[in-house]
């Protein structure tokens, strides 16, 4: 029986790629704001800083929804949505532009965006189910 202080292993789950997810976000986001876009005009470095800002917030979001998870509904499948969507962005840019090199270091990027986020609706489904069952059950 779980105790009303341990945490699922589906809960765990989702709690630390989301952990992952902020950690990538908030120092690549950090990281951007920081350099901006220096090969380029005002305005794609004025844009480029401000998608920064995006990714930086949103990896602030991932990181306080991993540590209240436990309290975490839809917030949870919306932060997986943008992690896919970011992965579809990536993959639209290769199909229209390339690859950029090395291609390893940008695979490495685009396979977790497209993983993580099945793996944190698994999980967070998972969990649901169980407190369903749980709640049901006399």
């Amino acid at each position: 029986m779980r105790t009303r202080t341990s945490m699922l292993a589906s809960q765990r789950v989702v709690q630390v790629c989301l952990l992952l997810v902020a950690v990538i976000a908030v120092s690549g986001g950090a990281l951007q704001m920081f350099l901006g876009q220096p090969d380029a005009s005002a305005r794609l470095d004025n844009v480029h800083r401000f998608m920064a800002g995006v990714y930086l917030g949103t990896g602030l979001i991932s990181l306080w929804a991993a540590l209240t998870v436990r309290r975490q509904g839809a917030l949870v499948h919306l932060l997986a949505l943008g992690v896919l969507l970011a992965g579809v962005g990536r993959l639209v840019s290769i199909s229209q532009v390339g690859l950029p090199e090395p291609a390893a270091v940008w695979l490495g990027y685009l396979v977790p965006e497209l993983i993580l986020p099945i793996v944190i609706v698994l999980a967070h489904s998972a969990t649901g189910r169980h407190e369903s069952r749980a709640t049901a059950a006399p």
